[in-house]
């Protein structure tokens, strides 16, 4: 084989090798990417747990303030 065909392969294989090398980069950064968002759904299904609406407890409230709304609409 002449040089030039020697030299294109050679270039070749070092263009498939960094491409090669870029591609499992981006791999490793959307696998970090995936593990941070896992861990951040997580603190969000905590923080939707934690303020979940109370309707049975706002009409007992409510219930037990009646005498006190009387009292403030009589003043």
């Amino acid at each position: 084989m002449p040089f030039v065909a020697w030299t294109t392969l050679v270039l070749a294989a070092l263009i498939i090798a960094f491409v090669a090398v870029g591609l499992l980069r981006v791999i490793l950064h959307l696998r970090h990417v995936h593990k941070t968002l896992a861990a951040l759904q997580g603190g969000v299904d905590a923080v939707v747990d934690r303020t979940a609406p109370v309707p049975s407890v706002v009409s007992s409230v409510n219930a037990n303030l009646a005498p006190v709304r009387a009292w403030c609409e009589t003043v």
